[in-house]
């Protein structure tokens, strides 16, 4: 189920950040801006899909969306809000041609902004320039 994310993450980068980017295991614990959104497989399973952005990825993408340049922190938190509905929405459409990783979403969530100390299954991280954005996943 990450692969499928991580694709989706891909694709936002190639298609709207436009800039090189790597995927790396995720192993530091960074100052990340947090959402989480909860999805439900098919087969019913539950998992809870989290997105942490270090505030520099989080500037980047409101630059990108909404053309500006030095954001508060609440425009920071609303900006990592729309990025997970984007990325697991895209991913959900992605997961449709794959029966069983097919789901539906819930509406994200705000977590915290701090050490990215959440309890996860697997995780990835996307790194474009200096820029960080975690994903992570837990079955709960």
């Amino acid at each position: 189920m990450l692969n499928i994310i991580v694709e989706a993450s891909q694709n936002f980068c190639t298609h709207q950040i436009r800039e090189p980017y790597k995927i790396i295991e995720y192993t530091e614990n960074m100052r990340t801006v947090i959402a989480y959104v909860d999805i439900t497989m098919s087969s019913g399973k539950k998992h809870r899909v989290f997105i942490g952005a270090t505030p520099n990825f989080a500037q980047r993408v409101t630059a990108l969306l909404l053309e500006e340049d030095d954001s508060d922190e609440e425009t920071l938190v609303d900006m990592v809000l729309e990025l997970t509905n984007l990325i697991v929405g895209s991913a959900k459409v992605l997961a449709q041609n794959m029966p069983e990783y097919s789901y539906t979403m819930a509406t994200p969530y705000f977590a915290k902004i701090d050490a990215f100390d959440i309890e996860y299954d697997e995780a990835k991280t996307i790194k474009v320039g200096n820029d960080e954005m975690i994903i992570a996943i837990k079955e709960i």
